[in-house]
């Protein structure tokens, strides 16, 4: 698959009790394609892939699949801190017909460099679907460094890599070391722009859940050598990026769906909680220019 373009990272949408709602699920998947996104993520780290049990983890990625039918890729998390547990995970999504799987990099284990190459490696080799490396150092307490991406970009079946560093020189490293066929996209919805100036290819993005057409218009301006309507539509929806990050991904990301009339409830599975109402304050006031459903 070609990894380029706006994906949207999903939420995993849940009723008030904390089980999983598919019908809204569903309804979120048929906004999203209508709205021209170009592909899905669930499963994620916004999708709360931490809280969810295994069985609830293939039933979502199954269910995104099942009613996305072949109309944009899915692309599945299947990461994990365990090799072994990855690769399963990973086999799984494959089965149910995702079209690409989502790893972030292990995290806690703290590996060496040369033991995060050999983890993607070993599930690229023992899966067969195609892979794309997640460099998140915040949630993680490990950078996977140019040097190790520049390796992997030449493992087959690794596409791509989504950078949430926030280091431009070191994403600028990694561009310059990788393959080029090797697409670099962004996972910070605010860093889009700078990334595509260096060389990257898209976003897998938190904020094209409650404005996909808003910022899909970031990376299709630019993909189309227009980059002042790519800069116009960035400073746009900067605010509402900002105040999605004032307190953990995905809280306030649900709670905006909430306020948009998009989701019922904006529950979070503990240890998250819901949002201050301080912070729910500020980032309502900012979705003035949102769409409402």
């Amino acid at each position: 698959m070609r990894l380029e373009g706006t994906f949207t990272a999903l939420i995993t949408p849940f009723r008030g009790d904390g089980s999983i709602d598919l019908d809204e699920l569903s309804t979120l998947v048929e906004w999203q394609i209508e709205s021209g996104i170009d592909g899905l993520v669930p499963c994620g780290s916004t999708g709360e892939s931490a809280t969810l049990t295994p069985a609830e983890h293939v039933q979502v990625v199954r269910h995104v699949i099942q009613v996305a039918n072949g109309r944009v890729p899915v692309i599945a998390g299947t990461g994990s801190n365990n090799t072994r547990e990855a690769v399963e995970f990973t086999a799984e999504a494959k089965a149910a017909g995702a079209n690409a799987a989502l790893l972030i990099s292990p995290y806690y284990n703290k590996p060496p460099q040369d033991g995060i190459y050999r983890h993607y490696r070993t599930i690229a080799e023992e899966t067969g679907i195609p892979l794309i490396v997640y460099n998140i150092p915040g949630r993680t307490s490990s950078r996977i460094s140019p040097e190790t991406l520049g390796r992997l970009s030449r493992v087959d079946g690794i596409i791509g890599l989504k950078e949430s560093g926030g280091d431009l020189v070191l994403a600028a490293e990694a561009v310059a070391r990788a393959d080029a066929d090797f697409s670099i996209v962004s996972g910070d919805d605010a860093l889009t722009l700078p990334l595509l100036s260096i060389g990257g290819k898209g976003v897998i993005s938190v904020a094209s859940n409650i404005a996909p057409i808003e910022m899909a218009q970031i990376t299709t301006a630019f993909l189309a050598n227009d980059p002042v309507a790519a800069r116009d539509a960035h400073y746009r929806l900067l605010p509402v990026i900002q105040a999605l990050f004032i307190e953990s991904n995905p809280i306030p990301v649900k709670a905006a769906l909430q306020i948009l009339g998009r989701i019922a409830h904006a529950t979070v599975r503990l240890p998250l909680t819901e949002m201050q109402k301080e912070h729910r304050d500020q980032l309502e006031a900012v979705l003035d220019g949102i769409p409402r459903a």
